[in-house]
Order: structure tokens, then sequence, then C-alpha cells
């Protein structure tokens, strides 16, 4: 008598049923392609999830540097050609980390294929761009495909837990929003001109780059989109060496030759909500000494919160309504199983890092794309960013005049 059959979607006898697999075809593979595969790679060892990804595809232009990648990264095949990527049958989402120039062709054509698209930020160069992606993205939804934008500090725990703290109304009234985002990697004049500093590849420069996450991160946690804005920007250093090769991260090597900055190097601006909360941004990759010092401040009627990146397992809270005896900012150690996202990672007081916002963004991606729901953020979450981006540069290019933000 033959040994009895095991139940279709079963590891083994009495086992759960194995999860649908979810696979994955993803396009880059420099910095963001290593930490979105990090993400892949990590989430379904730690999280229970409805499906089960599957690395299936890597994409890059250069045949031996994507091979090397997949084989690092643990993607089970490479491409050299993002079309015939979006066209495999054995594709069923596709997470885009390239150049901000290709994002809205690449998008277009997956959620045309009948594909789920995470895409990087910011989620276009231009308002226009993100306009089709969105309406696209609109479109598809009611075809069953999702798409999301990949702003990964909103998956930092001590933001996650910032963000329902002032949902459960513990900051009250919000009055004030102020968030800087640092960084020097580009105060040597002698680093060369990649395709960071071309606005025709990355549309603009510290703007887009920093000032798209902390605009997205001020909105997400004040609950509201803000109404104007009123900014300056300058670019530093205008020309550059060109570039000797393929940059890796945020290094390169130089060549014979320079070559125009198009972009700007640093961004400052105020802004309003539309409650009528302030808010305050500063943007640049001129800070001597600043890594990536993302610091957020809010202030309510009722208390603030602060956060600094460079200290991502911390958040600080201020009761206003305590007495003043003993009343001041305190330290919130986000560790604690019942944070957001840590019921699944280490015992309390055991950090985590930059690279676990990837995994968290995979586990609700995965999670949304299961139930059927739009995920957040949202293609549209994308486009209001990309239009307080362009009133921005508007008001720049207008003195600081105070512009408002595109509906």
């Amino acid at each position: 008598m033959g040994q009895p059959q095991q139940p279709e979607g079963t590891d083994d006898e009495g086992a759960a049923p194995t999860p649908p697999p979810l696979r994955i075809g993803m396009v880059g593979y420099a910095f963001m392609g290593a930490a979105h595969s990090q993400g892949w790679r990590t989430v379904g060892h730690v999280f229970d999830l409805p499906r089960r990804p599957v690395m299936t595809a890597i994409c890059g232009r250069d045949a031996a540097a994507v091979r090397a990648a997949a084989d690092r990264h643990g993607w089970e095949t490479a491409e050299t050609d993002w079309r015939a990527l979006v066209a495999r049958d054995d594709i069923d989402l596709v997470d885009i980390c390239t150049p901000g120039d290709s994002h809205a062709e690449i998008a277009l054509a997956a959620l045309a294929a009948g594909k789920h698209v995470l895409c990087e930020k910011p989620l276009a160069n231009t308002v226009e761009e993100a306009e089709a992606m969105s309406a696209a993205a609109d479109a598809a939804y009611a075809r069953g495909q999702l798409a999301m934008v990949g702003f990964n500090y909103r998956r930092v725990p001590a933001t996650a837990l910032a963000r329902r703290m002032i949902t459960e109304g513990r900051l009250g009234t919000l009055r004030h929003v102020r968030v800087t985002y640092l960084q020097d990697w580009l105060t040597d004049p002698q680093f060369p001109l990649t395709w960071r500093l071309r606005k025709e590849h990355a549309g603009s420069g510290a703007l887009g780059d920093l000032g798209a996450h902390i605009v997205d991160l001020a909105q997400y946690l004040a609950g509201e989109p803000l109404a104007g804005v009123s900014a300056l920007t300058e670019t530093f250093v205008r020309h550059r060496p060109l570039p000797g090769g393929p940059s890796s991260g945020l290094t390169a090597v130089s060549a014979d030759g320079t070559g125009e900055v198009t972009v700007d190097d640093a961004a400052v601006f105020t802004g309003r909500f539309a409650s009528g909360a302030l808010a305050s941004f500063e943007a640049t990759r001129y800070a001597t000494g600043r890594k990536n010092a993302l610091r957020l401040e809010l202030n309510g009627e009722r208390g603030s919160l602060a956060f600094d990146l460079e200290r991502l397992n911390e958040l600080w809270f201020h009761d206003a309504t305590e007495p003043d005896t003993h009343s001041g900012f305190r330290r919130i150690l986000v560790t604690e199983p019942d944070h957001p996202y840590l019921a699944a990672w280490w015992p309390p007081g055991h950090g985590l890092g930059y690279e676990h916002t990837f995994a968290h963004q995979a586990r609700d991606l995965v999670h949304a794309v299961a139930e059927g729901r739009r995920p957040e953020p949202s293609f549209a979450d994308g486009l209001q960013v990309q239009r307080v981006l362009a009133a921005v540069e508007e008001s720049a290019e207008k003195n600081s005049v105070y512009t408002p933000v595109a509906a």
C-alpha cells in the first residue's frame, strides 16, 4: 500500500499551509538595491506573512555586475533589460530602485503588465510624471494591483510610535514641526559629478534626495498635508570632476575634465499645514561632520515629541500636562514588544538599525497585497510630496515668495 498523500499546500503532515509565493523582480542593484534586497531576504524569516516573498530576478545593465549582485544578495536569476523582467510570467511584483529619471517608465510598464509595484522615493522627477503614475496606480487598483512608494523612515519603530501617540492625542493641537536632514558627503569639491548631481537623472539635489524624506515624514506624523511653502536653495560647488566609472552608494572616482552641477546642494524652507501649524525644513549634503542626521521635533498644546535617526531606537516625549516640578523630556527606548514591528524581533533593549526599515516596508506591502488594500504610502502620497517639492523649487526661483502647494 502506498504512503498517504500529503495535503496540497502543507510542508508535512499536520503542518500549517505554506503561504502562496509573491515573486519579486527588482530593477537596480546599487545602494538602494542592496537595501531592498536585505528587506526581501529577511522579512519572511522574521514575520509571519500571508504571502511568501521569492527573490526571483534582479535587473541591471552590466551583465557581470548584476550577476554578481544576484549571487551576493540572493536573487535566483539576473536580467539586463528591465522590459524583459517586467514581461516575465514568473514576476508578481516589480521593485524599482533606479535613478528617478526611469521611475515613471518602469512603473507604468509594470502596472500595464499586471504587476504590483514598489517604487523608491521620490516617486518621479516631475509632477507630471508623478500624476501619470498616480493615475495608473488608481486604474491598476481597480484590477487588483497595488502600488507603493518607498518612504522607509515611516517604518522606523520610533517614528511609527510617534504617529500612534499623535493619533491618540498625546500632543493635542499641533503648533510646530521642525525637521532637518543633514549629510556631508559632498563637502569635498573634488567629489565627481555622479548621476545624483545631474538634474536630467535625479530631478533635484538635496531637495529630492533628502527633502522628500522629511516632507513625507512631517506630513505622515502631522496627519495632514502642507498647504504652502517659502524656500531658498543653493548650489555651492557648480562644477565638479567627471566620474571615472560607476558610483557605488555615495562613493565614486574621478576622471579628467569637469561638468556642471545642475541640481541644488541645499534647500531651506518654511511651510504651513492646512490646520495652521507651522513647519521648517532644512536638507543639505554640505553639513560638515553630519553623516545621516535626520532630526525632527513636533510641538503641540499638550506635549512634544523629538526623534534623531542616528539614535533611531529612541523617542523623546514631553508631557506638558504634568506639573512643572517634574516635567520635561523623557527618553522612550523603543524596543518593547508592543511597540510597532518589535514583537517579531529581539528582547527589550536589543536595538534595531537602518536595514530593518526595509524588512518592515516589505512586511507591510506583503500584507497589503494579500488583503487587497491600498498600501501606505501610496502613489497618491508620493504625488503629494512631489507637489511640495515643486512648490519649493518655484518659491526659491521667485526669491522665496510664499507658494501654495497644488491640490
